[in-house]
């Protein structure tokens, strides 16, 4: 989701890689679900993100819509985000103790918070978002650990694809002059990346990236 801020008053006006140490560890949260509340439409998850609850729920994406998931428009093209509902528009996955029920299967963007993104324009680097987080005296972590994904380089290379392969789509979307392309461009991604299940016993990034050429093959 792009997003117009001013970079010096959201940050410490620095830039991060994975190798180094930010102020970010929360210590377990202690009962703060903070960051799983109120957070609108704006966990946008990425095909690995479903892919992996999904699997590890042994649930399919429309089942998953039925309960945990909603669809909506990101800069012209449709996509799956987490669902807040009830008092205080918790997270779905939120459980009665305010910890998160599927914490190993957690998205990309709840495992680096408070953690950012910024994309550059050919990658991205982190950032640290000072004022999301109402948890005092935060730990030094290196961001490779926090991020807590395995291989972590192949996974940051699979998101600044995903980002930059969604960005030009989102261009096309833009440019057309009818809602028909903008349809035509949803439908694939959620056909391609989300609702065909990516298989548990191969490799998902190889899979990713075989229907990610496709993908661009077919929207030349």
């Amino acid at each position: 989701m792009l997003r117009e801020l001013d970079f010096n008053e959201i940050s410490d006006g620095k830039f991060y890689q994975s190798q180094d140490m930010v102020r970010a560890d929360c210590g377990g949260c202690k009962g703060c679900s903070s960051c799983c509340r109120g957070m609108g439409s704006s966990i946008v998850l990425d095909p690995l993100d479903v892919h992996r609850i999904a699997s590890g729920l042994g649930k399919s994406f429309d089942e998953l819509l039925a309960s945990h998931l909603e669809l909506q428009v990101v800069d012209g093209i449709i996509l799956p985000n987490l669902k807040m509902t009830g008092p205080g528009e918790a997270c779905t996955f939120l459980n009665d103790q305010g910890r998160c029920s599927i914490h190993p299967l957690r998205p990309g963007i709840c495992r680096i918070f408070p953690l950012g993104r910024y994309y550059d324009g050919t990658g991205f680097q982190y950032f640290l978002q000072v004022h999301e987080c109402p948890k005092p005296n935060k730990s030094k972590v290196k961001i490779r650990k926090w991020v807590d994904t395995p291989d972590v380089r192949r996974y940051e290379t699979y998101i600044s694809d995903w980002h930059y392969y969604l960005k030009g789509l989102q261009e096309k979307a833009a440019a057309s002059e009818g809602p028909e392309m903008v349809k035509t461009l949803s439908m694939s991604v959620l056909t391609a990346f989300y609702v065909r299940p990516f298989r548990t016993d191969q490799d998902f990034y190889e899979q990713f990236y075989q229907r990610l050429e496709k993908e661009r093959l077919n929207n030349k």
